[in-house]
């Protein structure tokens, strides 16, 4: 079995045994203690090993520019496509899959297999790009998630001012804000992860290293099934994927002559599943809302909880399957090709549910006008 191979199946294996753990983490404030873990210790110290680890090179700082306009494509996108699938118009799913599927995790799911098959060049390439993406899950959807909890929840209206003095504050409340501020400090200076004292480097090394298991398991633990949920998730993934496959093919269709391993990165970073950060938000919220009393939900965490628990093992398999059969995915008709398919697949019983309503729509109208027929020729 290949290490790739290896690598996906424990993935799917730690949100199983989460699942299994169910039992044992049935009260909120252990859940609450065990995602506390993940968002003040594992998650910061993971990032910011990352971002210690970064040389930045000025002719790749592009990279962020594409994943943040990557994520701003796929946030309209999202929204514009949702009632194909059957989700309602500014409802509490619209706004919970709005904010997710447009983000990515490439830390979970893209990086280990990027290192794998590519090397250290692209796996440093990927992590640049990410910057943007973190700017598009740590900041931009905050900012939105606060401005649809506003608008439900009908607060009063506050002054810009305001706003930027809260989002600021609220952002050096988060630890992973914190150690991103302190990982560009260090980064202008020079500093890297070797430069650091080996207790302080060693320790945030092990902190990290708990970051992937942690999250997997709580995924498995913290979800909460409903099958209806998961077939619509199912679909909706499936589409992302797929319009996902359509920009990558079609980017490396204007940008010809790519070199191999930087034409395979164009393809699966944009297959990382969705981001933790936007579902970290959302419990945010959450808590502010039963604190005030209310009992309107700006954002549905058990259907949040269900993407994440359906994007991570799907997400991996596709990225494993581009992979393993790279020399296909270089070619951008083939990757065109790919996406228009499962964009096709995703839509279909969306499409099978319109001809059957049309169907018997127009059945009955011929119905009708056969008995108002028949009851003329009565008359007469």
């Amino acid at each position: 079995m290949s290490i790739a191979l290896e690598k996906t199946l424990s993935l799917i294996l730690l949100i199983g045994i989460g699942v299994l753990l169910q039992q044992k983490f049935q009260s909120e404030d252990q859940k609450k203690g065990l995602k506390t873990l993940i968002l003040t210790l594992a998650l910061p110290a993971m990032i910011f090993v990352a971002l210690m680890k970064i040389e930045i090179n000025p002719d790749l700082l592009f990279l962020p520019v594409l994943a943040l306009g990557f994520n701003l494509v796929m946030m309209y996108l999202t929204r514009f496509s949702m009632p194909a699938f059957g989700i309602k118009k500014d409802s509490a799913e619209m706004r919970t899959l709005a904010l997710l599927v447009p983000s990515l995790a490439p830390g979970l799911t893209c990086f280990p297999f990027v290192a794998q098959y590519l090397g250290d060049d692209l796996l440093a390439w990927s992590a640049l790009a990410d910057i943007g993406n973190k700017i598009f899950v740590l900041i931009l959807a905050y900012m939105l998630a606060m401005s649809w909890y506003y608008k439900t929840q009908q607060l009063p209206a506050r002054s810009n001012r305001q706003k930027i003095k809260e989002l600021l504050l609220a952002m050096l409340s988060e630890p992973i804000n914190v150690v991103i501020l302190a990982a560009i400090i260090l980064l202008s200076f020079g500093l890297h992860m070797d430069d650091l004292p080996g207790f302080l480097s060693a320790s945030i090394l092990m902190l990290k290293d708990v970051m992937t298991p942690l999250v997997l398991l709580f995924i498995g633990i913290a979800v909460m099934f409903k099958w209806s949920q998961i077939k619509t998730i199912f679909a909706l993934l499936v589409f992302r994927a797929g319009f996902t496959f359509l920009l990558s093919g079609l980017f490396l269709w204007l940008i010809p002559g790519l070199p191999f391993a930087s034409a395979l990165l164009v393809v699966v970073f944009p297959q990382s599943a969705v981001s933790f950060w936007p579902f970290a938000h959302m419990s945010a919220i959450r808590k502010m809302e039963i604190n005030s009393g209310s009992s309107k939900a700006t954002f549905d965490l058990d259907l949040g909880i269900n993407v994440l628990a359906v994007s991570m093992p799907l997400s991996t398999l596709m990225i494993l399957g581009v992979f393993t059969s790279g020399n296909l995915w270089v070619v951008p008709t083939n990757v065109l090709i790919l996406g228009a398919s499962l964009v096709g697949l995703s839509l279909a019983p969306t499409a099978v549910k319109l001809l059957a309503a049309n169907r018997k729509t127009m059945i009955s109208e011929e119905e009708g006008s056969y008995r108002d027929l028949e009851f003329k020729k009565m008359e007469k």
